[in-house]
């Protein structure tokens, strides 16, 4: 798990060992401890290619791959590097972990939970960049769902509302407990909910999503590797 030192990441690590996970893999950029023996830290910059293969050869077998790290900065899309950076950890940051981790989670026909948030699909104006990085990490979800499917690795896109951490201190509007996220992450990945929707907000949008035309889309699209397998 990447970004498991605070807000979300620390309570879904505090939720996989009250539902009994044997080993956590607790990444974070800073130094981490940790009174249960289950739980390993890794130094981990998602940006970082160095530490990502230092992280993978740490792991010795991985059922799910939780991509949590996140960065928001309050911004107006004036300053294109503020745009990078955000892109750099919520964009490259997941793609570069889940590649550099994909054979153990091939191996053990795991699963991949992505941490986004419901910016991905309506930009919050106050944190333009941030929703397009999260927009173009949706996007990547979806791609890599259709595309994993034939190795067993099963991809959950978690799309949030408000939840009470530091990144979203200064918004005056109703948060969710991480805890009460957490729980709900893990209820959707044992459930099968390809989106996962852990919070009140969010719950409100899921009631016509999955019957809705973006999903429709979403499967029609995926249909199309039929079609290209069966002609090469």
């Amino acid at each position: 798990m990447t970004g498991a030192n605070r807000g979300i990441g620390q309570a879904l690590v505090e939720e996989a060992l009250s539902r009994g996970a044997k080993h956590v893999y607790a990444g974070t950029r800073r130094p981490l401890t940790h009174s249960d023996e289950r739980v390993t830290p890794l130094t981990l910059d998602v940006t970082s290619a160095e530490q990502i293969h230092a992280a993978v050869q740490s792991v010795a077998s991985l059922d799910i791959l939780i991509n949590n790290a996140g960065l928001a900065i309050y911004e107006d899309l004036s300053d294109r590097a503020a745009l990078e950076q955000q892109l750099a950890v919520n964009l490259y940051g997941t793609f570069g972990v889940t590649h550099a981790f994909l054979p153990l989670l091939t191996a053990s026909r795991g699963a991949i939970v992505n941490v986004l948030s419901l910016a991905a699909v309506a930009a919050v104006p106050v944190m333009p960049a941030y929703s397009v990085s999260k927009a173009a990490a949706f996007s990547l979800s979806q791609s890599m769902r259709a595309l994993l499917t034939s190795q067993g690795v099963r991809v959950h896109a978690v799309l949030s509302g408000p939840v009470d951490t530091d990144m979203s201190r200064v918004l005056d509007i109703p948060k969710t407990a991480p805890g009460s996220v957490a729980r709900s992450i893990f209820d959707g990945v044992e459930k099968g909910e390809e989106d996962i929707f852990p919070d009140p907000l969010a719950a409100s949008v899921a009631e016509g999503w999955y019957g809705g035309l973006v999903k429709a889309l979403e499967r029609q699209n995926a249909a199309l590797l039929e079609g290209v397998s069966a002609d090469s």
